[in-house]
């Protein structure tokens, strides 16, 4: 007995029996499969690769806002150690100067008491808590001559002068401390998330190391496609520079301008030449261009330095630090932290970027690089990585905050 089989239904095959929807749906199912299965955790409870990378970046990116606190806890602390120095310096002046006139006085009280005077005044006036009101209750002034007046009126000046120097003292002194505590807690939290960060990357095997940098590798790529776009968005944006004319506006038949006696034919006039706001605005573009350039010589120059929390050079760098000193080296002087630069310039479109501005990342702008043109720049990345150039877009187009021309 034959085996029973279907029969096939008439009319033409599909081919691959299924239709093309089907197929699609059913590959877009294996894809996501593949995917789940590549990011959910091993068998053991091991996180996966994406989700290492997602925790390394995280804690990156908490570090550098702790190293931007670290930053400005250091630049008050360094502030204020030299106010209190100065502040110290000055109360030993005055305490000196306080000391000589004691002294002086001293001899005032000597010479009243070789006098025969009941009560020597002027060491009574010494030894007075309140020098005021010791004035209030007795007579003093009155059996003093001009000069000894004049030198015990300075007397209580400078010491009231100098009390308060030394209560202002006291206060930054308190300040500092309070700075210091400050700057030790930045750093154990720079330090403690830089740790983590490390022990989560030391655990991962050498095929996972390998996918972590296969991941990073396609970011890359897909940053750089979306700086070649923007780099074409600029272009496309730039107006055309009109060609000049060797004659413009000197052979006009109607306005004698050809006229060799004429003053409106020479170079020197303003009849042929751009207004007044376009020259000034070619002049500042110029002179921003001439600054940028030295800034971008310098950036350039450290690539390949490593990034270091805190660095400022010049061996070695952290985001703010590396922008820092490269507007530096233009003449142009810019704060220490990312969130006191952003404040340092004047804001501008992405669009309208050009070389040698400052673009911002992540709502709390704890990162910034130095722009060089289309869709790039030079920054000093994260822990680990080594200062470079790269697509503004390396993390995606959500994180840029904002783009700032400091000069």
């Amino acid at each position: 007995m034959a085996p029973h089989r279907k029969s096939r239904p008439s009319g033409p095959r599909i081919a691959g029996i299924r239709t093309p929807a089907l197929a699609t749906a059913a590959l877009t199912s294996m894809a996501l499969l593949s995917q789940t299965a590549q990011a959910a955790p091993s068998a053991d409870g091991r996180p996966s690769v994406e989700e290492v990378e997602k925790k390394v970046d995280d804690l990156y990116r908490q570090a550098e806002s702790a190293t931007d606190r670290y930053n400005a806890a250091k630049e008050r602390t360094t502030r204020q150690r030299q106010s209190v120095d100065t502040l110290l310096d000055d109360v030993a002046r005055r305490t000196q100067k306080l000391n000589d006139a004691r002294e002086e006085l001293g001899s005032f009280a000597a010479a009243q008491y070789r006098t025969g005077a009941a009560a020597p005044d002027t060491a009574t006036f010494l030894l007075a808590d309140s020098p005021q009101d010791y004035f209030d209750r007795t007579q003093l002034m009155s059996r003093l001559t001009s000069r000894q007046k004049e030198a015990v009126d300075q007397y209580v000046t400078d010491q009231a002068a100098t009390m308060r120097k030394r209560q202002e003292a006291t206060d930054s002194l308190r300040s500092l401390t309070e700075s210091q505590a400050a700057l030790r807690s930045a750093k154990t939290d720079v330090q403690k998330k830089l740790a983590d960060a490390r022990q989560l990357l030391s655990e991962l095997t050498a095929q996972e190391k390998a996918r972590l940098a296969a991941l990073e590798k396609r970011k890359q790529e897909e940053a750089r496609r979306q700086a070649e776009a923007l780099a074409r968005r600029q272009a496309a944006a730039q107006p055309e520079q009109p060609s000049p004319s060797p004659t413009t506006g000197a052979s006009s038949p109607t306005t004698g301008a050809s006229s060799p006696t004429t003053g409106t034919s020479s170079p020197t006039t303003g009849t042929s030449s751009p207004t007044t706001g376009s020259q000034g605005s070619s002049a500042a573009d110029s002179s921003y261009a001439t600054k940028a350039a030295k800034a971008l010589a310098f950036a350039r120059a450290q690539i390949g330095k490593p990034y270091v929390w805190g660095a400022t050079g010049p061996g070695s760098y952290d985001c703010s630090g590396l922008t820092q000193a490269a507007w530096k080296a233009a003449g142009v002087t810019l704060p220490r932290t990312t969130y006191d630069q952003v404040n340092a310039g004047t804001t501008v479109p992405l669009s309208e970027a050009q070389p040698g501005d400052l673009v911002f990342f992540y709502d709390d702008i704890s990162h910034v690089g130095v722009y060089i043109g289309n869709g790039m720049m030079i920054h000093a990345p994260k822990p680990g990585a080594y200062v470079r150039e790269e697509s503004v877009y390396y993390g995606g187009a959500s994180i840029i905050h904002s783009v700032v021309r400091p000069a």
